[in-house]
């Protein structure tokens, strides 16, 4: 029977490529060199934060397409691993990079 991951996905389910990152960033968090090894947790996170909109809108791209086919939040959702609510969020742009406004407050904080 296949392990499962964290997130309840099978290994076997997660793709090579996926993998292989996993992997390489267990090895950065097992490094034995604390000082190496915090330049090296740098160095993935200004990387992984150039990527994150990249890799938001890839997804959101396909969550469009999809809609554009009549396809199902429900389905959707089931074949990206995701909440409905997320399918959602994805496909309004909310979320961590969305471009609407923030509720604007007065100086004294109301």
């Amino acid at each position: 029977m296949p392990e499962e991951t964290e997130d309840g996905m099978a290994e076997d389910s997660i793709p090579e490529e996926v993998q292989r990152v996993i992997a390489a960033l267990d090895g950065v968090a097992e490094m034995a060199d604390p000082i190496a090894r915090a330049r090296a947790i740098g160095s993935v996170l200004k990387e992984q934060a150039e990527r994150s909109k990249q890799y938001y809108e890839l997804r959101r791209a396909v969550v469009l397409d999809l809609r554009a086919q009549q396809v199902s939040y429900r389905k959707i959702a089931a074949e990206l691993g995701v909440s409905l609510g997320t399918v959602q969020d994805i496909e309004r742009g909310s979320g961590r990079w969305s471009t609407r406004t923030k509720k604007e407050t007065s100086p004294d904080g109301e």
